[in-house]
């Protein structure tokens, strides 16, 4: 799997509503309602991580939650962390 580099990854950006290229990793925060809305959005996209066998680093902090796309055997970001961002937004938009 080869490696995006940094126009690519600027040009998949355009698609990812909320998303940014930073330290390396595509990252989207989002502060949730409450905490549990948070851990519950966290669950399903563990679900959806596990199904594509693609795992984002997931930080939670009370409501907030960031999401961090890196493929680490690559050693940097890669179609699969674009893809798996998609998946992300659209379990957060529903």
């Amino acid at each position: 799997m080869a490696l995006l580099t940094d126009d690519q990854v600027d040009a998949a950006l355009g698609g990812l509503e909320g998303w940014e290229h930073s330290g390396g990793a595509l990252r989207r925060s989002i502060k949730f309602g409450s905490f549990l809305a948070g851990i519950e959005a966290v669950r399903q996209v563990a679900e959806r991580a596990e199904a594509a066998d693609h795992h984002p680093d997931i930080d939670i902090r009370w409501r907030t939650v960031t999401f961090a796309l890196v493929t680490h055997s690559e050693g940097g970001i890669t179609d699969k962390d674009v893809a798996m961002a998609g998946e992300i937004n659209r379990v957060l938009a529903a």
